[in-house]
Formats: C-alpha cells, structure tokens, sequence
C-alpha cells in the first residue's frame, strides 16, 4: 500500500496498517529484524550510506535505525498525525531526548508544576545543571503562562492531563503564547492518549508517550516516541538520540507494533470501566472527593469537551483518614494489583505520596493536590462488576 493510499485511511485502520515493510518472503505478521548491524555489497556502498543525508530504508546500525523499530514510528506518527517519529528506549528518554536535543546553556523553559517525579528530576534538575533556566506555573493558570512567556522562551513543557490529578493545560492557549515566544510547545499526553487527544491537532508541536504505558498495555517492555515535525525529529532529535543511546530495540519494537493493533479497543474498553467506576467510588462514605476527566464536576470539565474526544483509563480520588487509610485500601484489595505503572490490561492502584512523588517535599505534594489518602487506579479489562465489587469492599475496610 502506497504512503498516499494510507494517509486515506481512517485512524483506527491506520493503527492495523500504517508503516508495514515486508521482506522478499512475503511475511503476513510484521517481521522482527532482530539485529544490530547491517551488510553492505562492497566498500563503496558503505562509504555512501554514512555519507547519506537521508537514509530512507538504508540501515547502518541499530542505534541510528532498524526496519523493526521503523515500522512502530511510521504507523504511531500515522495515527497522530505527525510527519514522523523516533522511538526510545523508555518513556522518559522521549522526555529527555525532546528537550535535551533542542537546548543549551542559556536557554528558557517554562513547564507546568504537575508532572511526574522523573520529569521534575529533568527539568529541576538536570537542565538548571546544564544552565538552562526553568520557570513552573501553574498548568490551569493561563495568566501565570503568559506572564512567564513575555520573554523569549525556547521550550514548553506539559502533561495534560498530568499525574496524578487530571489537572488539564490549555493546549491551544498555551500553544500560541509559546509561539509568540518562539517556543517549541512538548506534550506528555500519555495520560489522553493519542486516542483521546491530538496535541498537533491544537497547536503543539512535539508528542512524547511512554510507550510503556497504554501503548503497551500488557505490562511486558519499555519504549518511548517523540512525534513532531521531520525537520525536528529527523534533524536534532535523531542526532542527539542515535550518538547518545536512546534508542528502541527491534524487540521492544516488535512487541508494541502489535499492541497497536488494539490500542483503541483497549482503551474505550477501559475508559468505559472508569467511567462507572468513577460513580461507584465518588459514593462510597469514605470518598471525600474524586477527579475523573470524563466526569462531569471535573473543575475543568468545558476544557476538557474543547480538547479532548473521551475520558480516560484513570481515576484520582482522596480517602478520609490519609495516608494509613490510603494503606489498608491497597492492601484490602484483591483484584487489583499495587504497582506504579498504568494503562495495563490488569487494573492497577498506586499511592502517589509514597511512590510516583515521594521525592517532593510534603508541601509541594500538597500544591499539587496529592495529599496522604490520595490514590491512583489505573482501570483494566477486567469485567466492571468484578472490579466495583473489589473496590468497594475495599473501601468498606478502610
């Protein structure tokens, strides 16, 4: 199938199709090119592939490319709707990579203050070590955005919704403040999903996913991918990550290839389970509040109508009693299994102060909103009344 008949398809086809290379035997499934080097015909060939500006479906070294991994970067930059992509060893070598590829000493970010501990770790630390100077706002605070984008910015960077608590940034908004700064605008939208919400589509200009996560779903390998336009991706990006070490394994590649082929059937599946969960839970007298961004007394619920098409496979919510309540919660359960990853086929639960940000202090956990009885769960594919069941005789022991 020709590139132009694929941009045809519609999304869902897209993730079955897009970006399939197969080999002179005919393969049906995709081929693992489980190798790190390849052969040339003679000297000369050699000599002209590094040489080459563009490799195209020319391969030297596993590190810089493999047929494997090329096929998951076209068919997810499909899907998006990027013009391409490069995958990572680890979702937060897409973090990294993205920002580390396009900054140097002197240069500004600014960054919402609801992220993941590991990508405070980049920007807090690791950037200001390198002379980067970092400005956080508030990610719903559209005056605090503007106010840090007076000047020239280099980079924005942003979960929407972020971890744990669902807090939403205005893409489009934020976006074109960016702009005007002369800022490249990098999304973490793992939590939204590709399937729920498209970044490029309102104004971003980088996607990064920990491709361990949703796109995976069954809890088996890392990866990441960072989606953009080529002049990035195929430019600075794939010269920071092929000469640092980034990059994906054919293995890796292979397995998420596949996963994609259900990505949306997965993912409606589970929104539809936190969707009633959300219910169930919000109930329950132990419960004092919940934060689901499909439901209705979200604090951002119209933002959330504007810029995303679903909800989402996670669910946020706050037990009386703090954290020893939050303790016999997990503990109490059955089903569900405690553990800091998400988007799995099997339901998941995780306690945000002790794990994903246990590095911050107590008062900045509290800014965020995570507070000791603060949980997480992550809804699988279990049947809805098997997990409602679990959780609700969890919370009665609480």
């Amino acid at each position: 199938m020709t590139i132009e008949k694929q941009n045809d398809l519609l999304p869902s086809t897209k993730l079955i199709h897009s970006g399939t290379r197969r080999s002179q035997y005919g393969e049906m499934s995709e081929a693992i090119f489980l190798t790190q080097g390849f052969v040339y015909p003679d000297a000369e060939a050699a000599e002209e592939r590094f040489k080459a500006d563009d490799l195209g479906d020319n391969y030297i070294y596993a590190r810089y490319g493999n047929p494997t991994v090329a096929m998951f970067e076209d068919r997810l930059a499909s899907y998006e709707g990027a013009e391409a992509g490069f995958a990572t060893a680890s979702g937060m070598a897409a973090v990294s990579g993205a920002l580390l590829a396009q900054l140097k000493s002197g240069d500004h970010v600014v960054a919402s203050k609801a992220l993941f501990g590991s990508c405070l770790y980049v920007l807090d630390v690791l950037l200001r070590r390198f002379g980067v100077d970092v400005t956080f706002v508030e990610g719903s605070n559209l005056t605090e955005w503007a106010e840090a984008l007076s000047r020239p910015t280099q980079a924005v960077f942003f979960e929407s919704p972020s971890n744990p608590m669902m807090e939403m940034v205005d893409i489009a908004a934020v976006s074109e403040l960016a702009h005007a700064a002369g800022a490249k605008v990098v999304v973490d939208n793992v939590f939204a999903t590709p399937v729920f919400q498209r970044p490029l589509e309102l104004g971003a200009d980088i996607v990064v996913y920990s491709a361990t996560k949703h796109i995976d779903g069954q809890g088996r390998c890392l990866g990441g991918i960072v989606l953009g336009k080529k002049d990035f991706i195929l430019g600075d990006l794939q010269t920071f990550m092929k000469h640092t070490g980034g990059s994906m394994s054919p293995f890796n590649a292979w397995v998420l290839l596949k996963s994609l082929e259900t990505l949306e059937l997965r993912i409606h599946a589970q929104t539809e389970t936190a969707r009633r969960l959300a219910d169930v839970i919000l109930g329950h007298p132990k419960v004092q509040s919940l934060v689901y961004p499909g439901h209705p007394d979200h604090p951002q619920a119209d933002l959330i109508k504007r810029q995303m098409t679903g909800g989402s496979t996670l669910l946020t919510f706050k037990l009386d009693g703090g954290q020893s309540a939050a303790f016999r919660f997990l503990n109490a359960l059955n089903l569900v299994s405690i553990t800091n990853n998400l988007g799995d086929s099997k339901s998941l639960v995780t306690h945000p102060g002790t794990t994903t940000h246990q590095r911050l202090s107590e008062a900045e956990r509290l800014a965020l909103g995570i507070h000791p009885g603060t949980v997480r769960i992550s809804c699988g594919l279990e049947a809805f009344e098997d997990l409602s069941a679990d959780i609700c005789q969890a919370l009665d022991a609480v």
